[in-house]
């Protein structure tokens, strides 16, 4: 039957279904769906290039509709590849794959005769058998590109004018360098490098054979290695190039101010830098943040009086400079300045305390850029460091060796003037005067590095008592240097094992005598009226601390909570720490304030009960009220659950307690077990110095 003029055959089926008996030519090959060694099909000056004879690929189809029922479309693919030869011929060669399935892969790895450092097009088309679709680079489609290339680049060289290779040492930490890196081939469009210790990274070329320069800023001194390679635009990697250059320690500050001065002087000497004249408002020789170097310090009372000053500048602003202090302010309530520089007729920068909602701040402001971070309290030193980075442009803040808020893009002003203690330059004059102490003000002309902000923000711990817990006289057992001892109470003694105790093996008759838990004895607590403790205060719970101690519980599956070390305050612990079985751990637990049912911080640390066998566990407990952390160690270890935020930390007037917690007006919790080697510091340790807390002898915090 004739329909217009089309003839159209039909296949009628049992069923009764007609199928066209018409071939629909297979479809043509997308160029999204083609790649040359896994690069994108491209061509003209986006041409991949090929580090090995690439294995052309694309994906083919075939239309559905030339199906038979339960039938599925099968094609080959033909590849045809096409050049221009050393002598202005062009090649072709073809090839033709297997039959696959519609929608597969169909692939041609190129003959081994194709040149190097030639462009070489391709294309590709689908056939079924009884018709071809339309080649890939008809109609909308596009030829596809390679040139192989079968050679490496040649390796880098490298230079650096601030740290040479043939000088032994140069400057330094916290100082940048630059680091050009160039190759001789003019291919190279990329370059991995990595220094000793780190950064490792790959940079890109502008254009093809271009060399490039990188920034680099030494973090410690000694010798130092970058190790480079040059790749090509086929991937191909040069020999390493190696270059050696030896770091100098960082450069000492341009000025400082120890402000150590004697009470009554009327200038703050330099150690370097200028001296600084002082206001009438300023009082040298007050206390000095415990745990530094340094021996007293200077108040500031907040009138236009209480400043000191330079009669010039400390450091070009324009360039990387940083300025650091101890400061403690004796109010928070409005914004006030530590330090800053004159920058014609207004504050080149400002490092100081800035009061907003919801509290108030550290900040450092430079040129309208302003970081802001950290919580200052009314009465606690912190050390604060303010970082402009000419490298980068940015301006950074750390308090107490951590960096807070957000970097900002700053850009200083060119001008200098005088250097402020105390005070900040506004429009109308001096303004935002500083009412507190401050410490140990010092100006760099490059950057502090992590390790060097560590150090000049430490607070070095304190041993408060260690208590071995050995021996006992007149019912109470010796602190280790001399200091108070412990008391202990009715249900409380001090274990030992005689001289005289045998080994069963040999003697049938004998009793076996488990050793103490370290040393030569422990205390031991029955659980119903024993306890320990000191008389007064051991920690000051409102500033930084750290105690260490040795548990063991009696009982496999304990019957309630056990506090093993608390200190109380007036109406609650200000921090206890115990099991709590019925979640099988030791927690922390430290409430907000000095009220009964006030919020509390638990942290935790899974350990299934001893049953009186084993070493015990050494916990750790770490406040760090320049941080504001807490952290609670098991046998060296803490984790995310084991640390908690605490803002505000408060004083506790109880005597340290071991093996009892405060319960309303009495006592409670009680400890059924073993107790060993009880530490406190004043002053948080560093988390790389708790694994030498729990022995007879003190750690060496080696700082």
């Amino acid at each position: 039957m004739v329909v217009g003029s089309c003839a159209v055959a039909l296949l009628v089926t049992a069923t009764g279904t007609a199928h066209a008996l018409d071939n629909l030519p297979p479809k043509q090959p997308l160029v999204q769906d083609l790649q040359s060694e896994g690069k994108a099909c491209a061509t003209g000056d986006d041409t991949p290039y090929i580090s090995q004879l690439p294995r052309l690929r694309a994906v083919l189809y075939d239309p559905e509709e030339d199906n038979q029922p339960g039938e599925g479309s099968a094609v080959t693919g033909e590849f045809e590849a096409w050049w221009t030869d050393a002598a202005g011929v062009q090649q072709r060669r073809g090839f033709t794959t297997g039959t696959f399935s519609s929608g597969a892969p169909f692939s041609w790895t190129i003959p081994n005769d194709v040149p190097a450092n030639t462009v070489v097009s391709w294309h590709v088309r689908a056939n079924d058998g009884r018709a071809t679709s339309a080649w890939s680079d008809e109609g909308d489609g596009s030829v596809c590109s390679f040139v192989y290339d079968d050679a490496n680049p040649e390796k880098a060289t490298i230079s650096s004018p601030e740290y040479p290779e043939d000088v032994f040492r140069v400057d330094g930490v916290g100082v940048y360098g630059h680091f050009t890196m160039d190759s001789p081939s003019d291919d190279v469009v990329s370059y991995t490098y990595r220094f000793l210790g780190g950064p490792v990274g790959t940079v890109s070329a502008q254009r093809p054979g271009a060399a490039v320069t990188i920034p680099y800023l030494p973090l410690t001194s000694g010798p130092n290695r970058l190790t480079v390679q040059a790749i090509d635009r086929s991937g191909r990697p040069s020999a390493e190039s190696q270059y050696e250059f030896n770091v100098k320690s960082g450069r000492a500050p341009v000025a400082h101010w120890r402000l150590e001065d004697p009470a009554g002087s009327r200038s703050a000497a330099a150690e370097t830098g200028s001296a600084a004249r002082a206001g009438t408002g300023v009082a040298f020789g007050g206390p000095a943040p415990a745990g530094t170097a340094a021996a007293t310090t200077v108040n500031l009372d907040g009138s236009g009086h209480g400043f000191l000053t330079t009669d010039g500048p400390a450091t070009d602003i324009g360039k990387t400079f940083a300025v650091s202090a101890w400061a403690r302010p004796d109010e928070t309530g409005r914004t006030m300045t530590v330090a800053s520089q004159d920058a014609d007729g207004k504050a080149g920068f400002s490092l100081g305390l800035r009061s907003q909602d919801p509290g108030p701040v550290w900040s450092f402001a430079i040129a309208g850029a302003q970081v802001s971070g950290g919580a200052p309290e009314t009465g606690e030193w912190a050390h604060l460091l303010g970082l402009y980075d000419a490298e980068t442009g940015r301006a950074h803040l750390y308090v107490n060796g951590h960096e807070v808020g957000t970097a900002a893009e700053a850009s200083p002003a060119t001008t200098a003037g005088a250097f402020q203690m105390g005070r900040t330059r506004g429009t109308t004059g001096y303004r935002d005067r500083w009412d507190g102490d401050v410490s140990d003000v010092q100006v760099y002309d490059r950057v502090v590095v992590p390790g060097e902000m560590a150090e000049l923000a430490l607070r070095r711990p304190n041993l408060l008592g260690h208590w071995s817990l050995g021996s006992e006289e007149d019912g109470t057992s010796p602190e280790q240097s001399g200091g108070a001892p412990l008391r202990l109470g009715a249900g409380a003694s001090i274990y030992r094992v005689s001289d005289s105790s045998c080994i069963p093996d040999l003697d049938p008759d004998c009793t076996y005598m488990p050793p103490p838990l370290v040393g030569e004895g422990h205390l031991r607590l029955d659980g119903e009226t024993g306890y320990a403790a000191a008389d007064g205060p051991v920690v000051d719970t409102g500033d930084s601390f750290t105690l260490g101690v040795v548990v063991r519980l009696a009982d496999s599956v304990p019957a309630h909570p056990m506090t093993v070390l608390s200190q109380a305050g007036e109406h609650t612990d200000a921090f206890k720490v115990r099991y709590e079985p019925s979640t099988h751990t030791w927690q922390l637990v430290m409430p907000e304030k000095d009220e009964v049912g006030a919020p509390e911080k638990v942290v935790s640390q899974i350990a299934a009960a001893d049953g009186g066998e084993g070493q015990g566990h050494r916990l750790v407990v770490i406040y760090d009220d320049g941080t504001d952390t807490v952290k609670l160690f098991a046998d060296g270890y803490t984790n995310a659950q084991a640390t908690a935020s605490l803002p505000n930390g408060w004083h506790s007037t109880g005597d340290l307690q071991i093996g009892r917690a405060k319960d309303g007006d009495g006592w409670g919790e009680y400890l059924h077990g073993d107790v060993d080697e009880v530490q406190a510091y004043s002053g948080a340790l560093r988390d790389t110095d708790v694994f030498g807390l729990g022995g007879e002898t003190n750690p060496c915090l080696c700082y």
